[in-house]
């Protein structure tokens, strides 16, 4: 049964302690706790409450998908796998205008199919790929917004974390979603990389090409050219290991091989293998666990108080009466699918992604589905729409860590970094409406798999 007043007062608690900078996890417990409270009385039912999800949630060793696919990740980026893709992609692409700007964007890509988190990208790259566009006479505006743009593709292309927080929240198969982000993922690879040969077509001088440049940079783009090639071999053989752990993991999930958590397991243990074998030492290994415990432990601490806000909300009846609003207020599916996609944008400037996901998903899930909207594609549609806060002022985490990755830079504004990685949020933009008008982006693959696994 809906009850409006203690609707209000839990949504306007909830609100004002995330925009009061309160931790997530603090705030979506706490009003729950409080909107158990003002629906018994009394707190013990609220107590018992908390106790028995947090049980559930934990007991559940899909949760384990996080750190394990965290683990991979950090594994490969300890021990130089980025570096050598990186080197390996740019040596391939040499006769590709704005080679140095593409081989960014696709070694992003290939490295998200390992990370799953964003943030780890930005600043591995900006460490690995800005130095080498900067002796190449890129525009640093243009260089450092391809880094940060490129980055976001860690968030879709699985194994995202985003696409976990959200089949947990609206218990949609997490290996379904990994999938579907696959061909969503290439659709943005493809626009970044055109908007980079754009760029390097139109104004060759932000990529370091044409002969208008300063007689110093064409001396250091000669002498670069000049440059002995590295051991190949040696890069090949380290990307063929990234693409063989990436192929071996995803298609295991997608042919119904093994679930995502078990996976993940393979992946990482593959991964450690692989570092190993690359020379990882001990104390490497070491701090890479460590670094991901101290990433993944809130977040599980965030997905258990998620799952409280969005049983609560269910009991107060937020989630029907929300549902019911939308269906008779006369607008189009189509028009309530944009007024949600123009709240994750403006919350996008706000709050980070985790957060974006635990308010809203709860509530809008349902109206979507209840709208006739695919849910892998509406999942698609909402973490693209939720990516772009990763590169929206006043906030965007990826800007950021791009701008404390190049502390050396001299009168470096976050402001330039927002500016160079507009055309990346467009392409976003762009992505997002390609996957409302052809929802089969998403649901294709995820569709065929299951037809496989069958078989």
């Amino acid at each position: 049964m809906f009850d409006s007043t203690n609707t209000i007062i839990l949504v306007s608690v909830l609100l004002l302690m995330v925009f009061s900078g309160i931790h997530i996890a603090i705030s979506l417990g706490s009003t729950s706790m409080l909107g158990i409270y003002l629906m018994t009385g009394d707190f013990d039912p609220a107590l018992t409450f908390a106790a028995n999800t947090a049980y559930e949630a934990l007991r559940d060793y899909v949760f384990a998908v996080i750190p394990l696919f965290m683990l991979m990740g950090e594994f490969l980026a300890k021990c130089g796998a980025a570096s050598d893709l990186f080197t390996l992609i740019n040596r391939l692409t040499r006769w590709v205008p704005g080679r140095l700007g593409v081989a960014t964007v696709l070694s992003n890509a290939v490295f998200a199919f390992v990370t799953g988190v964003s943030i780890a990208a930005a600043a591995a790259f900006s460490k690995i790929a800005y130095p080498e566009m900067r002796r190449y006479g890129y525009e640093r505006k243009f260089a450092l917004g391809c880094i940060a743009g490129s980055a976001c593709l860690g968030m879709l292309i699985p194994p995202s974390v985003l696409m976990i927080v959200w089949g947990v929240l609206t218990e949609i198969a997490i290996g379904k979603l990994f999938i579907a982000g696959i061909l969503p993922g290439m659709v943005v690879v493809s626009l970044y990389i055109l908007y980079i040969l754009w760029v390097a077509k139109t104004s060759p001088a932000r990529v370091g090409e044409g002969e208008d440049l300063p007689p110093d940079q064409l001396q250091a783009r000669a002498a670069n050219d000049q440059l002995e090639v590295q051991d190949l071999g040696k890069l090949l053989w380290s990307t063929i290991g990234i693409l063989a752990l990436v192929a071996l993991v995803l298609g295991g999930i997608w042919l119904g091989a093994f679930t995502p958590t078990e996976g993940a397991g393979v992946g990482a243990t593959l991964a450690l293998l692989l570092a190993i074998a690359r020379g990882m030492r001990l104390a490497e290994m070491r701090a890479a666990i460590l670094s991901v415990g101290r990433t993944s432990a809130p977040l599980l601490l965030l997905l258990v108080t998620a799952q409280l806000y969005s049983r609560v909300l269910s009991m107060t009846g937020v989630t029907g009466a929300a549902k019911d609003f939308f269906l008779s207020s006369g607008l189009s599916p189509y028009a309530i699918l944009a007024l949600m996609v123009l709240v994750w944008f403006i919350l996008g400037c706000i709050i980070d992604s985790i957060s974006i996901i635990l308010l809203t998903v709860p509530v809008f899930a349902p109206i979507a589905v209840a709208m006739g909207f695919d849910p892998i594609a509406f999942a698609i549609i909402g973490i693209l729409a939720i990516e772009t806060g990763l590169l929206s002022p006043p906030f965007g985490i990826l800007v950021f860590t791009v701008k404390a990755a190049v502390p050396d830079e001299k009168n470096l504004s976050t402001g330039e970094i927002f500016r160079g990685s507009t055309a990346y949020w467009v392409a976003l933009l762009v992505a997002i409406l390609a996957i409302v008008l052809f929802p089969q982006l998403a649901t294709w693959l995820p569709n065929l798999g299951h037809a496989v696994a069958l078989k």
